[in-house]
C-alpha cells in the first residue's frame, strides 16, 4: 500500500515537471545611441551626399519605427 502511495505521488511530480508553461518568446532591444544622434548622424551623411534623398527618407523612417516601439 505505501509502495503504490509512493509511485502514485511519483508519477504525479514527474507529470507536472513537464508542465514547465514553455514556448515564451523574449525578446530584448538594446539601443547604444538615442534616436536624436542617429537622425543627426542620418543628416550629416546626407548632407555629405553620402545618402540620396530616398535612401535618407527610407533610414529616417526606419529609425523612428524602431524607436516607437
Amino acid at each position: 500500500m505505501i509502495q503504490t502511495k509512493f509511485i502514485l505521488l511519483t508519477l504525479l511530480v514527474l507529470s507536472l515537471t513537464g508542465c514547465g508553461g514553455g514556448g515564451a518568446d523574449v525578446k530584448t532591444t538594446t539601443h547604444s545611441t538615442t534616436m536624436g544622434q542617429e537622425l543627426m548622424d542620418l543628416n550629416e551623411s546626407y548632407k555629405k551626399g553620402i545618402l540620396t534623398e530616398k535612401e535618407y527618407k527610407k533610414a529616417k523612417e526606419n529609425i523612428m519605427e524602431r524607436y516607437d516601439q
